[in-house]
């Protein structure tokens, strides 16, 4: 599931929520602490990803999401009119 969370302090707030990259060293009670493990070869293997700054959450939502399919306008947008034609799902 993908998600945009949007407000004062999101990113250190979901950050805190998700607990260490390190599940070994996240808080037990975080989402990483309770769910994500380290392998027999030293990968971690988390539960969920969260952006760290505000440059890389903008880029990780604009990979994820087109702007119709967010509620608020967070970033500048403009209309378009296409020119090509593009498959879609049936």
């Amino acid at each position: 599931m993908a998600l945009v969370y949007h407000g004062k302090d999101a990113i250190s707030k979901v950050r805190e929520l998700a607990g260490s990259t390190n599940p070994e060293e996240a808080d037990p009670t975080s989402i990483r602490g309770q769910y994500g493990r380290l392998t027999t070869a030293g990968l971690f293997e988390n539960v969920l990803h969260c952006s760290a700054t505000e440059p890389e959450a903008e880029n990780e939502i604009k990979l994820w999401f087109s702007p119709d399919e967010l509620t608020d306008e967070i970033y500048p947008t403009k209309e378009v009119t296409p020119t090509q034609k593009k498959k879609v799902w049936v």
